[in-house]
C-alpha cells in the first residue's frame, strides 16, 4: 500500500498547473468554448481531443462516439492517438490511453497536448494558435573537401589522453579479509 502511495505521488508531482492551464486555454481557442474544472474530466472520453485534431487537421477523425458503453469512449482516444500520429507528433510523446482513462497521469497527457502543439508549427496549412516553443530549425552546414581533409589530422578530446596514469598500485583480484567475531 505505501508503495502504490509512493507511485501515485510521484505521478502527481509530475502534473504542471501552468502547463495544463496552458494547454486547457489551447484548446478553448481552438474549440470556441470554455470548460470547468477539473479539466481532465473533459477530455477523458476522447470527444473533445478528437473535435480539436479534427479542427487541427480537418477530417482526421472521421466518426466521434458521443455516446456508448466505455469501449467506444476509449475508441476515441484510440483514434486521437492514430490522427496526431499521422500528423507527425512521434510516437514517444503520445501517451497511453488507460493514462487518461483512468485518470493515471494527466501530465503525460498533458505532455501529449504540448507534443501537438509543437508539431502545428511544422504545418504551413495551420493558421490558429499555438502551444508551446517553437521547434529548431534546420541548420545545415556545407563543408568543403579542403575543411574535412583538415579534420582527419585532429586527435578529437575523446580519444583523450591518460597524462601518464598507470594502473600501478592497484590490487585488482586481491582478496579480501573477512575477520569474523569469536
Amino acid at each position: 500500500m505505501a508503495l502504490e502511495r509512493q507511485v501515485r505521488a510521484k505521478i502527481a508531482a509530475k502534473r504542471d498547473p501552468q502547463q495544463e492551464k496552458e494547454a486547457q486555454e489551447w484548446i478553448e481557442s481552438i474549440l470556441g468554448r470554455k470548460f470547468t474544472s477539473p479539466f481532465e474530466d473533459y477530455l477523458r472520453d476522447g470527444q473533445v481531443l478528437c473535435e480539436l485534431i479534427n479542427k487541427i487537421s480537418p477530417g482526421s477523425v472521421k466518426k466521434i462516439n458521443t455516446s456508448g458503453a466505455d469501449f467506444k469512449m476509449m475508441e476515441n482516444i484510440n483514434k486521437f492517438q492514430q490522427a496526431i500520429k499521422d500528423y507527425g507528433v512521434p510516437d514517444i510523446d503520445v501517451f497511453q490511453t488507460v493514462e487518461l482513462w483512468e485518470k493515471k497521469d494527466i501530465g503525460q497527457v498533458i505532455t501529449t497536448l504540448f507534443a501537438l502543439g509543437r508539431e502545428t508549427y511544422r504545418h504551413a496549412d495551420w493558421k490558429g494558435p499555438y502551444l508551446g516553443p517553437k521547434p529548431a530549425e534546420e541548420c545545415k552546414r556545407d563543408f568543403t573537401e579542403e575543411q574535412l581533409r583538415a579534420g582527419e589530422g585532429v586527435v578529437g578530446l575523446q580519444a583523450g589522453s591518460n597524462k601518464g596514469a598507470t594502473q600501478a598500485g592497484q590490487n585488482i583480484g586481491a582478496s579480501r579479509k573477512i575477520l569474523l567475531g569469536k
